[in-house]
C-alpha cells in the first residue's frame, strides 16, 4: 500500500536510535522521551513490544520454551538495525525512531524488543512501525537459541517472516 499522508522530511529532522542490551527496558520512560523530543509535532507514536513466547510452534520443536538466548555481534548488529530505520525513514516521514532489542538469556513473557515511532500521521507510523518488525526478523544480525525440554534448537526466520518482509520489496507497497 502506497502511503499519501504526508510530505518526507529533510534528513536533518530525523532522529532514530538503536540500543542492544541486556537489561530490561522502561517502555514509558522511552515513549515520554519521544513526546518530549517531539515538541508537540507528532501526532502518532506507535509502539510495538515483542515479547518471549511459551511454546514456539513455528520456528522452534513445539514444546515449551524454557530459555530464549539471543547473541550479536557488536557494533555490526546496531549498523544491520540503523540500516532498517534509514530504510523507514526514506518511505516514510517518521522522523523518530527508537528500537531496543535485547540480548541474552531471557524466559518467557520477558520482553525482547521495542519498536517505537513517531510520525504526525499515524498512517506513517503504523507502515513504518510494521515495515521495521518485520525487517528486524529477517535483516537483523541477531542469533536465537532456543531451549525446551527437548533440547536447544538455534532458530532462523521463517517462511512467513521472510513473506512479511517481501512485501514491502512489491511495488505500491
Amino acid at each position: 500500500m502506497k502511503w499519501h499522508c504526508c510530505r518526507r522530511l529533510p534528513e536533518a529532522e530525523m532522529d532514530s536510535r538503536v540500543q542492544i542490551q541486556v537489561a530490561e527496558f522502561d517502555v514509558a520512560s522511552i515513549y515520554q522521551e519521544v513526546r518530549e523530543e517531539s515538541a508537540g509535532q507528532a501526532g502518532a507514536i506507535v509502539t510495538f513490544v515483542g515479547l518471549v513466547r511459551d511454546r514456539n510452534e513455528i520456528a522452534g520443536d513445539g514444546a515449551a520454551v524454557d530459555t530464549l538466548t539471543l547473541e550479536h555481534y557488536p557494533g555490526m548488529t546496531e549498523r544491520s538495525i540503523a540500516v532498517i530505520l534509514e530504510q523507514a525513514q526514506s518511505r516514510w516521514p517518521v522522523p523518530w525512531i527508537r528500537v531496543v532489542h535485547r540480548v541474552g538469556e531471557l524466559t518467557p513473557s520477558e520482553q525482547i524488543v521495542l519498536v517505537m515511532v513517531g510520525s504526525a500521521h499515524r498512517e506513517a507510523a503504523f507502515a513504518a512501525a510494521e515495515f521495521i518488525m518485520d525487517y528486524l526478523k529477517t535483516d537483523a544480525v541477531l542469533w536465537k537459541r532456543e531451549r525446551t525440554g527437548l533440547g536447544q534448537t538455534w532458530l532462523k526466520s521463517t517462511a512467513q517472516d521472510a513473506v512479511r518482509a517481501e512485501k514491502w520489496r512489491q511495488p505500491g507497497s
